[in-house]
This record gives C-alpha cells, sequence and structure tokens, in this order.
C-alpha cells in the first residue's frame, strides 16, 4: 500500500511543474458539485484535479444535494456540472432534459446504484423471516421499532418516508427515524454492528458501509414505475410499499457548457467507475483516514491506465508525469 503522504507529495510537485501550462490554455471558470457521500466526494475530487491539470481549468467546487443542485441549474444556469447524479426519486430531473437545460453524459457509476431498506447480516441469519417487509412489520421489537431513514434534504428521505406510510409502519410500531446527516446515519450502523443490536432502514451501495457492515437487503415487494413519482413527492396523497429500482448515477451538465467546453464535456462523458472500484477506494480511504482529496490522489496515482484513457492527448501530455 503506497503512503500517502508520498503519494500526495508526488502530486503536489506535478501541480507546480504543470502550473504553467495549465495557464497557457485556460478554459475558464467552471462550477462542479460535491455531495457529501463518499463515491460523490472521490468523483469531484478526481475530475477537479483532470480539469484544473489537465485542460487548465479553474475549478470552484459547490457543497449540494440532487434536490438543490437541480433547482439550481433550473433558477441559474448553475453549476456547471453535477458529478455524481443519483436521478432515481428526483422529480425535476426528467422536466430539465426534456426542457433541454441539462444533458445526461456517462454512467458515472457504470453499475448503477442500489437503493432500499436492509438488516445486518447478524440479524437476518438470527431472524430469516426479518428479509421481508411483511416479516418485519409483524415483529417491529426484533428490528428496535425504528426505521433510520436518510437525513432531511437527500431525495430518499422523501422516498423512505413515503415508503413507511404506504406500508403502515407507524400503526406496525416502526418510527420512522429521520437522521440528521449522513455521518449519524452511518454511525448508527457501525454502532448497531459494534453491540449486535437491531437495525433497519435506508442505505445504498457502493458505500464504505456495505463493504464494513455487510447487509441484507429487506424484500419490499416489485417496483411499480408508474407509482414513483409520488413516492418521489413529499406531498403524495397515496404513497406506496415499493421497493426501489435500480438507480441511474450519471454526470449531468448544463446545455451551455457542453456547447462552450466540448473537451471538457468529453472528459466528463468518459470519466466513470465500477461499484467494485468505487467500494475499494472507499476502503482504503477508511483505512488510511484519508480525505477525499487524498483518495482521488491515490487513485490517481495507482490507476493511470484507467484514467488515461478518459482524457485527451493535449491533457495527456500535460500529465505525462503521472502517467510513466
Amino acid at each position: 500500500m503506497l503512503n500517502i503522504k508520498k503519494v500526495a507529495l508526488s502530486c503536489a510537485l506535478l501541480i507546480g511543474l504543470n502550473a504553467g501550462s495549465a495557464q497557457a490554455q485556460d478554459c475558464g471558470e467552471v462550477t462542479i458539485t460535491e455531495m457529501d457521500w463518499g463515491s460523490a466526494i472521490i468523483v469531484t475530487q478526481v475530475a477537479k484535479f483532470l480539469l484544473e491539470q489537465g485542460y487548465g481549468c479553474s475549478v470552484t467546487i459547490v457543497p449540494s444535494a440532487s434536490v438543490p443542485a437541480l433547482a439550481s441549474v433550473s433558477e441559474t444556469g448553475k453549476p456547471d456540472i453535477i458529478t455524481e447524479l443519483w436521478t432515481n426519486g428526483a422529480p425535476a430531473y426528467v422536466p430539465l432534459l426534456e426542457a433541454g437545460k441539462i444533458n445526461e453524459l456517462t454512467r458515472v457509476l457504470s453499475d448503477g446504484g442500489l437503493e432500499g431498506l436492509f438488516i445486518p447480516v447478524y440479524l437476518a441469519e438470527a431472524h430469516p423471516e426479518l428479509t421481508t417487509i411483511e416479516g418485519v412489520l409483524a415483529n417491529p421489537d426484533l428490528v428496535g421499532n425504528r426505521m433510520h431513514n436518510c437525513p432531511v434534504g437527500w431525495n430518499c428521505q422523501t422516498v423512505a418516508t413515503n415508503v413507511a406510510k404506504g406500508g403502515g409502519f407507524e400503526a406496525a410500531g416502526i418510527e420512522d427515524f429521520v437522521h440528521g446527516s449522513g455521518e449519524t446515519l452511518t454511525a448508527s450502523i457501525g454502532a448497531a454492528y459494534a453491540a449486535k443490536e437491531p437495525w433497519f432502514g435506508y442505505y445504498w451501495t457502493p458505500s464504505l458501509v456495505m463493504g464494513k457492515f455487510p447487509m441484507v437487503q429487506v424484500d419490499l415487494g416489485p417496483h411499480d414505475p408508474s407509482k414513483q413519482a409520488c413516492n418521489s413527492d413529499k406531498d403524495c396523497a397515496s404513497p406506496t410499499m415499493q421497493s426501489w429500482p435500480s438507480s441511474v448515477v450519471t454526470t449531468v451538465v448544463t446545455s451551455e457548457f457542453e456547447s462552450s467546453h466540448p473537451a471538457e464535456t468529453d472528459l466528463m462523458r468518459n470519466l466513470s467507475f465500477t461499484n467494485e472500484m468505487m467500494n475499494s477506494l472507499l476502503a482504503w480511504q477508511d483505512a488510511e483516514s484519508a480525505s477525499g482529496d487524498e483518495t482521488a490522489v491515490y487513485f490517481l496515482s495507482t490507476q493511470q491506465e484507467l484514467w488515461g484513457s478518459w482524457i485527451n492527448d493535449a491533457a495527456r501530455g500535460k500529465l505525462a508525469a503521472l502517467l510513466q
């Protein structure tokens, strides 16, 4: 395993060497989102490095979430790039596509994303009946009488709440517990695992959590696409208990950015990770207590063949020192 300080130093030196050439072909100001979950941070930091050092852009990172990012694009035309957008449960996504304000470039997580309600493996082994929602609702005490939900403002919080309403969770004795942040949601899983206590709630993959804490998805029944729009609306009048579909996880750019920055758009069209790759990066980050940008540096220093295929010849020349 590489020493993170040595990796960071090598990239810092590279940045210094390339500063002049990056400025020579300046692509201008570029705004990109950074959502507050692990894979999205890594994607954004990798994109930022390649855009700045390979394409001469001045990149501003905009902390955001799916709903406010799309709202901002609709109202202001910014940010230019939404680096990791989970399209399920984002009602503004299709209208913005159809209006021509945004364009979908690639499946940035090529395998897609999986969302749902999960229980720990040890709980499923002790009580196999909990692997179906009927078993959970019949035994609320076995899951701690609680559904751990997403933080307020995340798309998944609205959907999970509507799933709970549609399934009669409250009447069955299961509280819809909305977490204050992604960190507390994750911490609740770690705490449950440490004590081998009940846990039932929302999570997704790819994620570090799924690697560290094996989980079993609870069968909620088939997915009905015709009812998804209502479940994604906080004012849904007829919520439905159903499974989440496999999510398209994409990179989106504004139409204006695509027309004015064709080379940079091509880079973002090529930038894509498998779930296996992303999970391995998240595992490395955790093992090394590394930040998102340090993990991006680790990726850039160990996966040259992959990201070298994403960039154009001009950028390849600027980043030649890292590609050797």
